[in-house]
C-alpha cells in the first residue's frame, strides 16, 4: 500500500511539474510554439470552434460528408505527386486510380466510390515525402491558425500553399477564397470532438497535444523522438529510494551479518543527443 502510494505521488509530482522546467528535445522553439499555441487557442475559441459548431448544427450530415470527401479528393492529387516524388509507384498508382474513380463516377469526388470499392486511402504529403529522402527526424513547429506541425511538414506544406491543387478546378479568387474558408471550418469540424475531449484530459494541453503529435507522425514517417532525461525515470527504483531512506530499527545481530550500504543509485541517465 506504502509503495502504490509512492507511486501515485510520484507520477503525480512528475506530470505536474512546470511545463519549462524540463524542455522537450524535439522542441527546441517552445517558447515561439507556447505563444503562437496561445494565439491559436483564443482564435479557436471566439472564432474557429463557434463557427464549426454551427456549422455541425445547421448542415446535414451527407453534406459535411460531401465536403470531406471532395477536399479529400483533392489531397489524392497532392499524394499522388508526393509518391512520384518518392519513386513508390504501387501508392501512386493507388492514389492515381481514386482520383479518377472519385472524379468521374463520385460527382467529382463528393462520393467516395473508391473507398467503397477498397481502394486504399494513402494521403501522403510533401513531408512524407522528405522523411524518405532522408529528413526523418524534425523538430515540432506550431503553424499560425493551422496549428501542429514539424519543420519538415510545414516546409512541405508551404509549397502546396503556395501551388494548391484546387487552383486547377476554380480559376476566380471568389472561388478559391470561399473553397479555402469552407475547408477550414469542415476541418475544423471533424476535428471538434478530439479536441473537446483534450480540453478536460490534459494537465497541460500544449505538452499533451505536442507529444501526442509528434509521437504520431514520427510513426508514420519511421523516425525517432529524442529521450528527454524524465524518459529515463524508473518509477519503481526512485520508489524503493524512497521507502528505504526511512528511518528503521536496527536489527539484533552480530557485525559480520550487518550487510553493506549500497551505493546510491543514480536517478537520471543521460539523455541520448538528438542527431
Amino acid at each position: 500500500m506504502k509503495k502504490t502510494t509512492a507511486s501515485l505521488c510520484l507520477l503525480i509530482s512528475i506530470a505536474s511539474a512546470p511545463a519549462l522546467a524540463e524542455r522537450n528535445p524535439a522542441d527546441p522553439y517552445e517558447g515561439y510554439n507556447r505563444t503562437v499555441s496561445k494565439f491559436n487557442d483564443k482564435a479557436d475559441k471566439y472564432v474557429l470552434s463557434p463557427v464549426a459548431r454551427g456549422y455541425r448544427k445547421v448542415t446535414p450530415k451527407p453534406v459535411r460528408t460531401g465536403v470531406s470527401n471532395f477536399f479529400n479528393n483533392l489531397r489524392d492529387v497532392v499524394s499522388f505527386g508526393s509518391n512520384v516524388l518518392r519513386l513508390d509507384v504501387k501508392r501512386a498508382s493507388e492514389d492515381l486510380v481514386r482520383v479518377g474513380i472519385n472524379t468521374t463516377f463520385g460527382l467529382g469526388g463528393l462520393i467516395d466510390v473508391a473507398g467503397a470499392g477498397g481502394v486504399p486511402s494513402n494521403k501522403n504529403t510533401l513531408g512524407d515525402t522528405f522523411a524518405s529522402w532522408g529528413w526523418k527526424n524534425s523538430n515540432y513547429f506550431v503553424v499560425p491558425i493551422l496549428g501542429p506541425s514539424t519543420v519538415r511538414d510545414t516546409v512541405g506544406n508551404a509549397v502546396t500553399t503556395v501551388y494548391p491543387v484546387k487552383n486547377a478546378v476554380f480559376h476566380t479568387s471568389a472561388g478559391r477564397w470561399g473553397t479555402t474558408g469552407l475547408q477550414a471550418i469542415n476541418t475544423r469540424e471533424e476535428l471538434l470532438d478530439l479536441t473537446d475531449s483534450l480540453e478536460g484530459a490534459a494537465i497541460d494541453k500544449y505538452s499533451y497535444t505536442r507529444d501526442l503529435y509528434m509521437k504520431v507522425r514520427t510513426q508514420q514517417t519511421g523516425g525517432t523522438l529524442p529521450q528527454s532525461e524524465d524518459d529515463n525515470i524508473d518509477i519503481d527504483d526512485l520508489v524503493d529510494s524512497n521507502t528505504t531512506s526511512e528511518p528503521v530499527a536496527a536489527p539484533q545481530s552480530t557485525p559480520e551479518e550487518i550487510p553493506d550500504t549500497a551505493n546510491p543509485q543514480t536517478l537520471y541517465q543521460t539523455p541520448s543527443e538528438n542527431p
